[in-house]
């Protein structure tokens, strides 16, 4: 794999992403005010019942996850020869799995809490960049 536009992108939002969930989960321990980037809290939604899973916020899922995907691409455009096989379907269905957590997440913003988190629908946004982007490839 060489590094093409749509490995950039991938990497990119990955390295985006893992700086969003560090910057919310160090907010989160300081229990610093997160501001959001058009002038609202977004604490009702990071401080909410659900902003745990498996008794694990959710900003540490994040960072893992952005963590795999920047070694992962890393290693990929280095090792191309490794594309082939199961780490392909590996890094695909990782990336599934928090595309399809990264819209319950947003689902329960609209519809139960009925409060939004920008910086929340920017990492939702970045999982679905390195989802549809991780397709192509």
């Amino acid at each position: 794999m060489v590094l093409t536009f749509p490995v950039l992108l991938i990497l990119l939002s990955a390295v985006g992403g893992f700086s969003l969930a560090t910057f919310i989960h160090f907010k989160k321990k300081k229990s610093a005010p997160i501001v959001c980037p058009i002038g609202h809290s977004c604490d009702p939604v990071v401080h909410s019942d659900y902003s745990c899973f498996l008794c694990i916020p959710v900003e540490l899922f994040g960072m893992l996850y952005y963590f795999v995907i920047i070694c992962s691409y890393i290693l990929l455009s280095l090792y191309p020869e490794y594309k082939e096989g199961w780490t392909e379907t590996f890094i695909q269905s990782v990336s599934g799995i928090a595309f399809v957590f990264s819209l319950y997440l947003t689902a329960v913003q609209a519809f139960v809490l009925k409060k939004w988190c920008t910086w929340c629908l920017i990492s939702a946004t970045l999982c679905t960049i390195i989802f549809f982007f991780g397709l192509s490839l």
